[in-house]
């Protein structure tokens, strides 16, 4: 497999533009071969941020928009430029990610970066997932605006209410008994269990809708760029992507390129043993009879997910064993594969193992090692990995071992994270004795 990366303005952007000569140099020996950039933003010494490029202001007179405003930092814009020009000259693609979907903004930033081959979206269209409120919402409930969004796109919004309120009802009334009867029927056996009613699956299929509908809007603010331009799309795994709305087979219309979100961490946000937990937890927490083993019924009757050796909440603090990267990860990455038509040259598996962002335990390089092997043997080709924000040695001598020419670590050779001062073999530190 080839790989790309993802240089976040959380490093910040300075830390990618310092000394990129000779990071680009590892990288493109170690088999990158894609880089993403984003946000398009430059950080100040008092925490605010500013753009990473000067406004062009005929664009926006042409768009009948007055120009943004706000000070500017053409050095650092010059280094950023460099940057990309030498990543381009490597044959490198370039994509921009996040940002204003908004037809001005996308030509301001298409000029401005003649390097970048398109735009990249995160979550698109993405409805929330989570059973208890997490990361700004949860599943059960219309976020603010929401309801006028779905108002816009025809939605009768007190139906939306009463269906996820029916669903809510439903997952109040859950006995072991009931649990242990229909969770194992599969559909049926789920539509009885949480009684499923005509406006809940109402309230489903909008969601999906007003999905397609954001999806749309991208694509038709990408096409009115005056150049070509790929749109691509980062959703959530495909365990939960029918909740989200984000249904592959329809995103693999209007995007060119598909993400998906290959994050299994526990603890913090957007991974999946966390999210499987805080489903237990809810669910145990609104039916006091039932079992944490009964709440994985529930979910796996949901999701259709069976975690490797998980029974418990506690099983879940034991890391990942073998069978869930060949199991759990092989049939995401197949299920992905098989939305697409089998083209895996529309998907770049978007790989994420430490902590930032996302705040979730750190998992270790043997899991990234599992994650990719496994996806590789299921018909992957390409990944995008997202450090935290900075590399580690021990994650680096996985990616650069398994796409290009393995890493060493040597006196003086580049290292990918930040260097102990106390060990003479890390970063630029000169060995006190001739080999």
């Amino acid at each position: 497999m080839n790989f790309w990366i993802f240089a976040h303005d959380t490093g910040p952007f300075d830390h990618w533009m310092d000394d990129y000569k000779r990071r680009f140099d590892a990288w493109h020996e170690a088999g990158v071969r894609g880089i993403v950039i984003g946000y398009m933003r430059f950080h100040l010494p008092d925490g605010s941020v500013i753009r990473a490029w000067t406004p062009d202001p005929e664009i926006y007179a042409a768009h009948g928009e007055p120009v943004p405003e706000g000070p500017t930092d053409p050095e650092r814009e010059a280094r950023l430029q460099a940057m990309l020009n030498n990543a381009a000259e490597r044959g490198w693609q370039i994509m921009i990610f996040g940002g204003p979907m908004e037809p001005a903004a996308l030509q301001d930033q298409a000029n401005s970066f003649p390097q970048a081959s398109g735009f990249i979206v995160d979550g698109p269209g993405e409805n929330h997932y989570e059973l208890a409120f997490h990361h700004h919402g949860e599943l059960l409930e219309l976020r603010p605006g929401e309801d006028a969004a779905y108002a816009e796109a025809g939605a009768d919004v007190d139906r939306l209410k009463r269906g996820f309120g029916a669903l809510r009802k439903g997952l109040h009334q859950l006995t072991p008994e009931r649990v242990r009867y229909l969770a194992p029927g599969g559909t049926f056996g789920g539509l009885a269990l949480f009684d499923i009613e005509e406006d809940t699956l109402y309230w489903l299929r909008q969601r999906r809708l007003l999905s397609q509908k954001r999806w749309a809007e991208a694509r038709a603010a990408v096409d009115a760029v005056d150049r070509p331009l790929l749109l691509g799309g980062i959703p959530r795994t495909t365990t939960f992507s029918p909740l989200t709305g984000q249904d592959y087979e329809q995103m693999s219309g209007p995007f060119d390129l598909l993400f998906p979100k290959h994050y299994y961490w526990h603890r913090g946000f957007d991974g999946l043993y966390g999210t499987i937990a805080r489903w237990v937890q809810r669910l145990c927490h609104w039916n006091e009879r039932l079992t944490e083993a009964d709440a994985l019924l529930v979910v796996e009757n949901l999701f259709g997910l069976q975690l490797p050796g998980v029974h418990s909440l506690l099983d879940l603090e034991l890391g990942f064993p073998q069978e869930f990267f060949d199991s759990v990860v092989a049939s995401e990455t197949q299920r992905a594969l098989a939305a697409v038509g089998g083209n895996a040259d529309r998907l770049i598996f978007w790989v994420s193992t430490g902590r930032a962002p996302h705040a979730g335990d750190a998992m270790t390089a043997r899991d990234l090692r599992g994650i990719l092997a496994a996806s590789e043997a299921a018909g992957a080709t390409r990944f995008l990995f997202h450090p935290d924000p900075r590399l580690a040695a021990s994650e680096w001598r996985v990616l650069s071992s398994m796409c290009g020419t393995a890493w060493e670590e040597t006196p003086g050779g580049w290292f990918p994270g930040p260097a102990d001062p106390t060990n003479t073999y890390s970063g630029d530190l000169k060995p006190t004795q001739p080999d």
